[in-house]
């Protein structure tokens, strides 16, 4: 029996899986990423990671994927900057290869993530589908005519960098009004803080203060405090905007939304449903795009990672 190898690295951990060509999980583990120790360190984990998944599997091990934050030229396997993990120009496939004694292919943790359920998760019956990530920041994948794009040198899908409000707020990458400034899990933090600092009358200062609030405290409180539910119309509204800037340019059969702002479920996909239906372009009969939470939780990236060595 063949199997694939696929690791999803990030900033604390790494997740490993082993998995079939039809996205059956042999075998799953993580580590710590290490990378505060270097480039080499955290390879070095990663290898022992492997090496315990490859034992709890009796197979062929036909390829290795990883998929990694950051810029990443998938073509050798090259960490072009991933401020996260402290590497520039770090040769992660070349690495990886020579501790595991195979090939080794890389790619955008966010591009893995959207491979992966558009193989195996919410994706799988449509050709061409998005992945939106919403956590600390936004990111996503593109699936089109049911292969990755990844851009020019692989830099491209950097979905959360398009703006969305000329002249608004500072973004880490130096623009002003980018879509992660909005519609991440951390713009809807700040904004619920903003709102609770602002209502002292708010119902959420029953269970939160503005220091300990989240993403999911304004959903928790929008069917009782009118404050709240500013926050999430707020939030949907800015979030609307960007999917349907994605929707208009790549007409995706379905757009995936995933992190922990995806939990809130119908709360969340409803109401940017029927934004989507009104203001797309051309409207929603023909072409239609559907907005789904993904399937595949944490394991898509992973999954997705592996899937890199499919012959497909």
């Amino acid at each position: 029996m063949k199997y694939y190898l696929g690791l999803d690295i990030g900033g604390t951990f790494v997740k490993g899986v082993c998995v079939t060509s039809d996205g059956k999980v042999l075998a799953e583990g993580k580590c710590d990423t290490g990378c505060e120790n270097g480039g080499a360190a955290m390879c070095d984990n990663i290898a022992r990671l492997c090496e315990e998944l490859k034992a709890q599997v009796n197979g062929e091990l036909a390829g290795v994927g990883a998929g990694c934050p950051g810029m990443i030229k998938s073509s050798d396997g090259v960490v072009k900057f991933a401020g996260n993990l402290g590497l520039k120009n770090f040769p992660l496939s070349a690495e990886l290869s020579k501790r595991l004694g195979v090939p080794v292919k890389v790619t955008n943790d966010a591009n893995a993530a959207a491979l992966g359920e558009a193989l195996f998760g919410a994706g799988k019956n449509y050709k061409n589908s998005i992945l939106v990530t919403l956590g600390t920041g936004v990111g996503g994948g593109i699936i089109i005519d049911g292969k990755l794009f990844e851009g020019g040198e692989s830099a491209g899908a950097e979905i959360g960098h398009m703006v969305i409000e000329r002249y608004g707020e500072m973004c880490t990458c130096g623009r002003r009004g980018c879509f992660e400034r909005y519609s991440s899990a951390s713009a809807l933090t700040r904004r619920t803080k903003y709102a609770m600092e602002e209502d002292a009358g708010s119902a959420m200062w029953g269970k939160y203060t503005s220091a300990t609030c989240t993403g999911k405290t304004a959903f928790e409180f929008m069917d009782t405090d009118k404050s709240a539910a500013e926050v999430v119309d707020w939030y949907i509204r800015y979030l609307a905007c960007g999917l349907i800037n994605l929707a208009n340019i790549f007409r995706p059969e379905v757009i995936m939304l995933g992190g922990g702002v995806a939990a809130q479920g119908e709360r969340l996909t409803k109401p940017l449903q029927a934004i989507m239906d009104r203001e797309i372009f051309g409207g929603n009969d023909y072409a239609p795009v559907t907005v789904v939470t993904a399937s595949l939780g944490n394991g898509a990236g992973a999954i997705g990672a592996a899937a890199l060595c499919f012959n497909k």
